[in-house]
């Protein structure tokens, strides 16, 4: 796979092992600068652990590829080294902060503090800054509450490349319009976005999709398309170990 100046992500031939299993069994992907680049996979098909490889997070070091960030090989680089470069990643389970308000929260990572983008992160995910701003970022709010909170955070960040696991977990379908907004508008500021998602309905807000299948990029394409093979493999996984063995792209 060639690295070129269109992709602001190139990830070559990834092999990653936990606990010693091979979780990554050669990954090659290419990112699109300014994309929304979606990518299904079954449960335990290496999504998160891809996720928590690409961020730094500790744990996950390649035992073999290469990770290329803007022309930049950041395969070894650290996680602080990776979020100074424009990395950031929203956890598929929010952390929770004791005695920390949201407002504070939000205004982690700013360069200086920006009340105006805070109170605008907060509107973009459909939460009141009224009720919001004093609130703490514990468990005093719900699943959903947090989820929308995390993603607020992300936003005020501008990050360059935003990497969101199942961002629609703990959503209802009546805010996940709310979650599809924030995300447009992300791209539109210029973010690229990794989205891990199983829902149609969410990768369908991307450009490109891709799949993961036994620890390898299987197909990349068209979102329909590429929902249409997850699919697939999803109804042959519960037919039965046998069938699901015999999942092929």
């Amino acid at each position: 796979m060639g690295i070129t100046n269109a992709h602001l992500l190139n990830i070559i031939d990834l092999h990653v092992c936990r606990d010693g299993a091979e979780i990554l069994n050669g990954v090659n992907l290419a990112i699109t600068r300014g994309s929304i680049h979606a990518l299904l996979g079954l449960n335990g098909s290496g999504k998160s652990t891809l996720a928590y490889t690409l961020m730094g997070s500790a744990g996950y070091t390649p035992q073999r590829g290469e990770i290329w960030f803007d022309g930049e090989n950041i395969t070894h680089l650290s996680l602080y080294e990776r979020a100074l470069r424009g990395i950031t990643l929203a956890w598929q389970e929010p952390a929770r902060f004791e005695g920390l308000t949201v407002e504070r929260y939000l205004g982690f990572g700013l360069p200086q503090p920006d009340p105006k983008r805070v109170l605008t992160a907060l509107e973009a995910v459909a939460l009141t800054p009224e009720t919001y701003l004093r609130r703490y970022a514990d468990e005093s709010l719900s699943g959903g509450e947090r989820k929308r909170v995390e993603l607020a955070s992300i936003f005020c960040l501008r990050p360059r490349l935003a990497i969101l696991d199942e961002p629609d977990s703990g959503i209802d379908a009546l805010s996940l319009s709310d979650i599809s907004q924030l995300i447009h508008r992300m791209a539109e500021e210029g973010t690229t976005v990794l989205l891990i998602s199983h829902r149609d309905e969410v990768v369908a807000l991307a450009d490109h999709a891709s799949l993961l299948c036994g620890g390898q990029i299987v197909a990349t394409g068209e979102p329909e398309r590429i929902c249409r093979r997850y699919a697939g493999a999803l109804q042959k996984s519960k037919a039965g170990p046998k069938q699901a063995v015999g999942v092929q792209p």
